[in-house]
């Protein structure tokens, strides 16, 4: 039962992230979005995957590889757009 609830768990978080990726590939606006939180976050979820990885255990590895890879999105695009605008405004 205990796999079941983590896996559940794993397919949630991790598809909560796809709507913000797909949306922020498409618009490219990160205006709304904090630099600090997305990094914060991304480190913290590819620690997270590491520790999956370490375990061995397939529901945190894979949920949060997933993750890492929609919050990266997020997170490169958010980066690329702070330095274009330090760019045109300095």
């Amino acid at each position: 039962m205990g796999d079941y609830i983590g896996y559940v768990a794993a397919v949630l978080t991790t598809v909560s992230f796809v709507p913000q990726a797909f949306k922020t590939i498409r618009t490219k606006d990160v205006s709304g979005i904090s630099l600090s939180m997305y990094l914060i976050f991304t480190v913290g979820v590819l620690l997270w995957f590491a520790y999956g990885v370490s375990l061995g255990n397939p529901a945190i590895y894979l949920a949060n590889g997933v993750t890492a890879v929609f919050s990266s999105i997020i997170l490169i695009t958010k980066v690329r757009r702070a330095v274009g605008e330090k760019q045109r405004h300095p």
